[in-house]
């Protein structure tokens, strides 16, 4: 009997060393591929930087020099608007799933629709928000663009919401409530000050996430090739100025390229980094 429990013994030992082996070797193939691209983008982009990349336009084929201005600013007013369109749905819909759904069957249907939400590849996205906006109005526009990011960004907030607030113990609400004060008030000011920062971990890294999105604005902003502050008008951004110039024959359109794809890089890993950091200076209090 000792025996055969000795075997079964070393046998899941054996099985456990070759998974933890395997485990590792995934990883190491993983971070050789991540760290073999960011250090191609270190090289290539920062040959390419100079003070024109943000002072200057994007260049017509085939001209020297030039930069990403308009390109920046196309992505950030895009970006500006997708947070501002989904912060406030995406916290109200996470503190709906967290605060007033639990144990209910709307709750978990919500989750699931969410959670496919978060999964769906963003060129689906980038073709409903298409038929949504684009073709009723006949025009790409970065208001489109804006929405498309919208849908991208929300799931996002709405998870890491439901999240937070679900971590908070229960005993501060029953604190709360047992003095008498509303409900509203106890989410506002008891829960959303427990998990502020948790909240704002999940906004930045959806900010990190929509920034480098290039399908989804292919089927909504499209381009510009000039300066353009006009929402309702085709408007140039950072993800698919590099799609178009990385995939031209022009010297100057690549270097541009390799350049804002560094910049993009460094930002949205800023962005990771810094939530990161927030989450974690919490998590030590």
């Amino acid at each position: 009997m000792a025996t055969h429990s000795g075997s079964i013994y070393r046998r899941r030992q054996v099985g456990s060393m070759i998974a933890l082996s395997l485990c590792g070797i995934a990883t190491v193939v993983g971070l050789v591929f991540l760290l073999w691209i960011l250090w191609t983008t270190l090289i290539h982009g920062l040959s390419a930087l100079s003070p024109s990349l943000v002072t200057e336009m994007t260049p017509p084929p085939g001209e020297d020099g030039g930069g990403l201005a308009n390109a920046f600013m196309g992505s950030l007013l895009m970006v500006a608007l997708a947070v501002i369109i989904g912060t406030p749905i995406g916290v109200l819909a996470g503190t709906f799933l967290s605060e007033f759904s639990r144990g209910k069957k709307i709750g978990e249907a919500i989750r699931f629709v969410n959670d496919i939400l978060l999964s769906a590849p963003s060129i689906i996205i980038g073709l409903f928000v298409y038929e949504l906006v684009v073709r009723p109005t006949s025009r790409f526009s970065g208001f489109a663009g804006g929405i498309a990011l919208a849908f991208i960004f929300l799931p996002v907030v709405v998870r890491t919401t439901d999240e937070m607030l679900r971590l908070v113990p229960d005993v501060m609400r029953e604190a709360a409530l047992s003095l008498g004060i509303p409900r509203w008030k106890v989410t506002i000011n008891v829960l959303y000050r427990a998990a502020s920062t948790g909240i704002l971990t999940g906004i930045l890294l959806g900010i990190a996430r929509i920034s480098g999105e290039t399908a989804p604005l292919l089927f909504t902003a499209l381009n510009n090739q000039y300066w353009s502050l006009d929402m309702s008008q085709p408007m140039a951004n950072i993800p698919v100025v590099i799609f178009q110039f990385a995939m031209s024959p022009y010297e100057q359109w690549q270097n541009l390229a390799w350049a804002g794809a560094f910049v993009m890089t460094a930002i949205v890993l800023l962005l990771s980094v810094g939530s990161r950091a927030i989450l974690n200076r919490r998590n030590a209090k």
